[in-house]
């Protein structure tokens, strides 16, 4: 989106009243590193916690490796201001007010960093800065703040770039009044593509939607971030969330690929664990020097995308002292080799050139490509310079390798190549392959070669055997190559690792599709969706799947050019599916086909809804295929039921939902939990995902909690979740879930505050194991005394379906 001029001329206007001209270097120079508490703690922030993570920057050398801001998340406050309108920090939380932890954080020679909202109130419901931007600028700086987070929830904004950016230029502006340096970080989520406006107005600016610590999170935000290199530089970055290394949802492989990846785009990097319980692998990640090094290069430029195709993409960074850093990254499920030529960088002309992997410090050479054979999901990042000498250094050698679907009891065929990229012949290659106990790896190609020149490669197939009874799930099989280089036959091992997924049949019963992974997914636009439409390239960016009016809570969100594969083993009998073209985006027609191995039940070219029944009798293999002469239509595959193990057709479907909540009766005496703030409730058929109608709630601008105390306590044991569906309105809202426990009814929440974008829909969800209670407290699920849901902004919104699961 280009800016008008119009917007052009707002935006010279407020810079050049906020900004003055600046000495080198500019504030926040290099993109900022420290602490925020949200991600391991959300509202469960006090001065003790912030007091002994400044002690542990300290002491476990994060200080000494670059990490300086210490930053309070939301929750700190009081819900009301003070007489005198100013902010009131929580004297239960920071009983020296914050103030006193700013004098202990800045006498172990750190900073600290708080957290505002352009706002009314804050995501959390604690008062909001929108119109006190002068009050609450000199507060924090009286209080010696450091760094301000300035979020964009309850905001009042008509959604035009012009207001995001007066809001955010209000307070850039009292920040500058106030005197004090203060690194300010604009966290609006990218929602009026900031990266066009914000330089000069702040130093770090969001550029996606939260993180969460799982790997498509991770993926989401690296897409959507990579491409913004021009608009990074000394003293405005951008900025894609929090780090999340070190909170468990993720492997040491993901966390090293959301590292080395935050480094390559020059990223604040902020932690998000809690650091008092931090392993010695996660401080090793987050400490490591040479790839902070990178994060922190004082030329201050965002590596840039050389490549990206099929999940693989190339990133290369030019660094202070001349070198280059160049990341080799792979989004996809399978080991990837991923190569660049030197050309195609911008390393200047060489015979060859020296590669220091930075996370292991190894050094190899290259005449003209850089390869490695990368994992799953990791990154390979090198600091590369032209190197004079390469009988020196050893070759790089690419080991990489391919395994489709392996049944248990059966067997599959592995490809594997090995690729000399050094200057110089490598001599004696003898390749080997390490399977599980109990498997066999038998080449049926050459797995030896005498000579392997530069770009010359070995390709070796084997047959893998299975035991029968291996069950489902994830293996290794490690790749090595052995040889030796150079004029002394030194020898030397290059190694990789290929994930073996082996497969079973479903288990007996009725299931809901969406609830089992596909052996293999493939699809038009972007990843196919899980219980959500295909909103376009991103993750999780649909919303709930509607066909012809009708909302369906489970499904498959695909586009045309889609197949989906899913193993039977002859164990299933049948599928039921309805099938359409998603209200979102209307289009097609599309063809929707079963494939029961080779036996195929078609829709025939549709574009409203219909319902298919194939009979899978005996088939190895289900596969599910979208098909189209146009491109890019949204297609669902919409409550999808597969039948497994001859159970009867009356059987409930797994996994079992018991719903709490219809409001086919009314409004089932909802009500709001705290009267002084608003809001009222009213059933309406509007939208509804179960029966013929849902409630309609009007949500106060700072929101509020909408639900029912229980006269007698709910019995939900067994239940691992709770659930509800959402339609925002003309703008967004916040949805959470709290629920009530125990004889005092007290209350227990998890504080994920999920966001849904106006006129979107979907399925809140908050696992019991997410619900914080207060201390002393136990969430027992067999004493329910209340069940509410959180909602916001000041417009309608609509909910339904309120369920355990």
């Amino acid at each position: 989106m280009m800016l008008t001029r119009a917007l052009v001329a707002l935006v010279s206007s407020l810079i050049f009243v906020a900004v003055p001209a600046q000495a080198t270097p500019p504030q926040a120079s290099t993109p900022p590193m420290g602490f925020n508490n949200w991600n391991a703690f959300g509202c469960d922030v006090n001065a003790a916690l912030i007091k002994e993570t400044a002690d542990l920057f300290v002491s476990s050398g994060l200080k000494n490796a670059g990490y300086r801001y210490v930053n309070i998340d939301d929750c700190w406050s009081l819900r009301e201001r003070g007489a005198d309108g100013r902010l009131v920090p929580d004297p239960a939380k920071f009983p020296d007010g914050i103030k006193g932890v700013a004098d202990y954080v800045h006498g172990k020679g750190l900073k600290l960093g708080i957290y505002g909202d352009a706002g009314t109130k804050t995501c959390a419901g604690y008062p909001g800065s929108l119109g006190r931007e002068e009050l609450d600028a000199q507060t924090w700086a009286d209080w010696g703040v450091d760094y301000l987070k300035y979020d964009n929830c309850n905001n009042q904004s008509d959604g035009s770039q012009e207001d995001y950016v007066r809001r955010y230029t209000a307070m850039r502006q009292a920040i500058d009044r106030t005197g004090r340096a203060i690194v300010y970080s604009i966290c609006e989520w990218g929602t009026s593509q900031p990266w066009t406006w914000a330089k000069g107005v702040g130093q770090l600016w969001r550029t996606t939607g939260d993180i969460s610590d799982d790997w498509p999170s991770v993926r989401s935000i690296i897409r959507q971030n990579a491409p913004l290199a021009a608009y990074a530089g000394p003293g405005h970055w951008n900025d894609p969330d929090m780090l999340e290394v070190g909170n468990g949802g993720m492997t040491a492989t993901e966390y090293r690929t959301h590292m080395s990846m935050w480094a390559m785009m020059a990223a604040p990097l902020i932690i998000g664990t809690d650091l008092r319980a931090a392993s010695a692998e996660t401080l090793a990640i987050l400490s490591d020097r040479d790839v902070i090094a990178i994060d922190q290069d004082r030329l201050g430029v965002q590596g840039r995308v050389v490549s990206d195709q099929n999940g693989l993409m190339v990133l290369d960074k030019p660094l202070a002292d001349g070198d280059r850093a160049i990341a080799l990254y792979n989004s996809t499920d399978a080991l990837a080799t991923v190569s660049v030529a030197t050309r195609a960088t911008g390393l200047r002309g060489a015979g060859s050139y020296r590669l220091t992997d930075v996370w292991t410090g190894g050094a190899t050479q290259v005449r003209s490509t850089i390869s490695a054979g990368v994992p799953a999901h990791g990154t390979v990042v090198y600091r590369v310079r032209p190197l004079r000498d390469p009988a020196t250094v050893p070759p790089a050698v690419a080991v990489g390798g391919e395994l489709g679907t392996v049944v248990s009891g059966g067997g599959g065929e592995l490809a594997t190549a090995v690729t000399n990229r050094g200057v110089g012949t490598i001599r004696d290659l003898a390749v080997a392959a390490r399977v599980p106990e109990g498997w066999t790896a038998t080449p049926t190609t050459g797995h030896r070669r005498a000579r392997l020149a530069t770009d010359a490669t070995l390709e070796t197939t084997w047959t893998i055997a299975v035991p029968a009874g291996t069950p489902a799930g994830s293996y290794p099989i490690d790749v090595s190559a052995a040889y030796r280089w150079g004029p002394q036959g030194r020898s030397a091992t290059t190694a990789g690792q290929i994930v073996a997924v082996v497969v079973t049949a479903p288990e007996d019963g009725r299931r809901h599709l969406s609830t089992i992974a596909p052996v293999t997914s493939v699809n038009g636009t972007g990843p196919v969706e899980t219980d959500q439409s295909n909103g376009g390239p991103l993750e999780n960016d649909g919303s709930l799947i509607t066909i012809g009016g009708k909302v369906h809570t489970r499904g498959l969100g695909t586009t045309t050019g889609s197949e989906l594969r899913y193993y039977l083993g002859g164990r299933c009998s049948r599928l039921i599916t309805d099938v359409g073209v998603d209200d979102e985006a209307a289009g097609g027609p599309a063809t929707f086909t079963v494939y029961a191995d080779d036996t195929a039940t078609t829709s025939g070219p549709i574009t409203s809804g219909t319902t298919l029944t194939a009979d899978l009798t005996g088939a190895a293999w289900l596969r599910l295929v979208v098909a189209s002469t146009a491109a890019g239509v949204h297609a669902d595959w919409a409550t999808p039921v597969l039948t497994c193990g001859g159970v009867p057709d009356d059987s409930p479907v797994l996994p079992e939902s018991r719903t709490l909540f219809s409001f086919e009766s009314g409004t089932e005496d909802f009500t709001i939990a705290n009267p002084g703030d608003g809001g009222a409730v009213a059933q309406s058929p509007l939208f509804h995902t179960d029966g013929a109608n849902g409630l309609k709630v009007s949500t106060p601008v700072a929101g509020n909690w909408f639900g029912k105390a229980l006269a007698a306590p709910l019995d939900l044991t067994g239940a691992t979740a709770l659930k509800f569906d959402l339609k925002a309105g003309d703008v967004g809202t916040v949805g959470e879930i709290a629920v009530q426990v125990g004889d005092a009814s007290s209350w227990c929440q998890g504080g994920l505050w999920g966001w849904t974008n106006a006129g979107s829909s979907r399925t809140v969800t908050e696992r019991f194991d997410q619900l914080g209670c207060p201390a002393g407290v136990t969430l027992d699920p067999s004493r329910i005394r209340g069940v509410w849901v959180f909602l916001n902004t000041g417009g309608e919104v609509h909910i339904d379906d309120i369920r355990a699961e």
